[in-house]
């Protein structure tokens, strides 16, 4: 994939994310599941479909009561 193809692709992804995930009471979980794998994707560099890494667990921050 040429460096404008992958500017391209990511490009689409990003605007159909903002279009998706800004409307979150407008769109499914399907849509939104289905917006964010098109954004890992467009991320991908000429790599052949490998599963991704695991995402590192989320930090939870507690406040001080």
């Amino acid at each position: 994939m040429t460096p404008d193809e992958q500017i391209a692709k990511m490009t689409k992804a990003i605007h159909h994310a903002i279009k998706i995930l800004g409307d979150r009471f407008g769109s499914t979980e399907g849509e939104t599941a289905k917006t964010i794998q098109m954004l890992k994707e467009s991320l991908l560099k000429n790599i052949p479909s490998q599963p991704a890494p695991p995402a590192p667990p989320a930090e939870t921050t507690q406040t001080a009561s």
